[in-house]
């Protein structure tokens, strides 16, 4: 698997040192965003990355941390480039993403009335294996995280699961394990508290060593330096370090 994963920001929705929680996975010949929240494109523009090398953008969920920078994004590509990037999206957020998210930034009449008009869209549907370029497919994975609210995670190349914003679903990481191959996960990580609406530190730290192994931790509260050294065999993911999958 030639694939690897650079991450624009790692912290969670109100960390202020560590950016949104949007990563590039990069091929070759392909990149993919996955995410485009808030800071992705300061991200982009620290790093000296257009937005018009970017290949497709990838929605998990719409929250603005995941969301908040399309606008930009749409707004650059079109004035600067006079260029649709693929936005990939599963079918179930295609309606709410501009109706409740993108409408009232976007909307322009009789010239902007949806998201084709800005983006080449393609609907995604949950366990279909998606070939996106060579060395990478993509398989969207329903988790649960805010109830009432469609979200989903991502199963890459069949062996690598990057969690979007998610519950603690323990039976769902060893069934991905044990049934279906997985050798590594990246996984969201509340650090403290009681977690609602995302994995807790403590939660992960209860799964078997054998899992615990395969996990490096993301999408982290400023608080995260006071925890290294304290999360057993899971590792923290570092923004802008290129890992490989």
């Amino acid at each position: 698997m030639s694939v690897s994963l650079q991450m624009l920001g790692t912290g969670n929705a109100f960390a202020k040192n560590y950016f949104n929680n949007n990563g590039l996975l990069l091929d070759e010949d392909y990149t993919l965003l996955i995410d485009c929240g808030l800071t992705a494109p300061l991200a982009m523009h620290e790093l000296g990355i257009s937005m018009k090398d970017i290949n497709a953008t990838l929605i998990t969920h719409i929250h603005a941390d995941h969301v908040g920078g399309l606008e930009e994004l749409a707004l650059t590509l079109k004035s600067k480039y006079g260029y649709k990037m693929t936005l990939l999206v599963p079918e179930l957020l295609l309606e709410p993403l501009w109706d409740h998210t993108l409408q009232g930034g976007l909307y322009q009449k009789e010239t902007v009335t949806s998201l084709k008009d800005l983006f080449n869209v393609i609907a995604l549907k949950p366990g279909v294996a998606y070939k996106l370029s060579s060395s990478l497919t993509l398989e969207l994975i329903p988790t649960l995280h805010i109830p009432g609210k469609d979200s989903y995670s991502l199963l890459l190349n069949s062996e690598v699961f990057y969690s979007a914003d998610m519950i603690f679903q323990p039976g769902l990481l060893l069934s991905l394990v044990k049934e279906r191959g997985v050798r590594k996960i990246l996984h969201d990580c509340q650090l403290t508290g009681t977690g609602h609406v995302h994995t807790t530190l403590e939660e992960l730290l209860s799964l078997p060593e054998e899992v615990r192994s395969m996990i490096q931790l993301m999408h982290y509260s400023d608080e995260k330096p006071d925890f290294v050294g304290r999360t057993g065999e899971m590792e923290f993911l570092e923004q802008h370090v290129i890992y490989e999958l």
